[in-house]
């Protein structure tokens, strides 16, 4: 092995070590400032500049958190004087997935001022794979609940489908297409300072390229006010990721009062 592909074995296995360990900086050094990265959620034209690279990985390390595994199980590295690749397959998930999932990674990489750096990053599970598939629309939620607590309007619909329909809480009875649906989300956001949202029961079905997930949504504004509804949303894998196609929000309805309720509580 070269002195170069040593070093570039031991890049990367720091790098899945910082991952395993929610250690951001670690996962972020040794990367190019113009990275591009083609992760497993969207966005479909990939994740571009360090920045934008920095910030994709926070909902994954929150769930990676919660005690699944980001391990190296096959690493192979050649390199030339400047330039560079490298691909691994990794055991990534929960102590009760299938054992024998894996994510694959391919990495280009080039000689920068005297150092190696990753520019280009993919990664990817198989299709077939029911259960990364579970944790990609899970990932696509997750985002939803970090780009809220940002206020990240563009973030909050790039997972969104542009013929997307949605029955939500107020009328008309529906939203039809994601400009509407922007809209809807822009008022919330402007609601107050500080508004966020979590589906603390998530649950998730997979069959082939359709999706289903549903829960309770508990949405926090302001410092006081929590409320909670019912939520059902569709996902459909389009070019590779998954996009919502269709919700469906609703309170708690009393047909002797006339009058929805948004107490309700788990």
């Amino acid at each position: 092995m070269s002195t170069n592909e040593e070093q570039i074995r031991s890049l990367i296995e720091r790098w899945a070590e910082a991952v395993h360990g929610g250690d951001l900086e670690g996962v972020v050094a040794d990367h190019a400032e113009d990275i591009v990265m083609f992760d497993v959620p969207p966005p479909h034209e990939g994740v571009r500049g360090i920045e934008a690279y920095r910030k994709a990985w926070s909902p994954f390390l929150q769930w990676q958190a919660q005690g699944a595994s980001f391990e190296i199980v096959s690493l192979d590295v050649t390199a030339g004087d400047d330039v560079a690749f490298a691909q691994a397959l990794l055991r990534c998930g929960m102590p009760d997935d299938d054992p024998d999932r894996r994510l694959r990674l391919t990495l280009g990489l080039r000689e920068e001022d005297g150092r190696w750096v990753v520019a280009h990053e993919h990664h990817s599970f198989p299709i077939t794979d029911v259960g990364a598939a579970e944790q990609e629309v899970r990932l696509v939620h997750q985002r939803w609940y970090e780009a809220t607590a940002a206020k990240d309007l563009d973030d909050m619909m790039a997972a969104i489908a542009g013929d997307v329909v949605s029955y939500e809480h107020e009328a008309p009875l529906r939203y039809e297409g994601v400009a509407a649906l922007r809209e809807v989300c822009a008022r919330g956001l402007n609601a107050a300072a500080d508004v966020s949202w979590d589906v603390p029961d998530l649950k998730i079905l997979v069959r082939e390229d359709l999706a289903v997930a549903w829960g309770l949504n508990r949405v926090r504004v302001g410092q006081e006010s929590e409320s909670w509804s019912r939520g059902t949303r569709v996902f459909e894998r389009r070019g590779g990721a998954w996009v919502l196609i269709h919700q469906h929000l609703s309170f708690p309805f009393d047909p002797r009062t006339g009058e929805a309720s948004t107490g309700l509580r788990p």
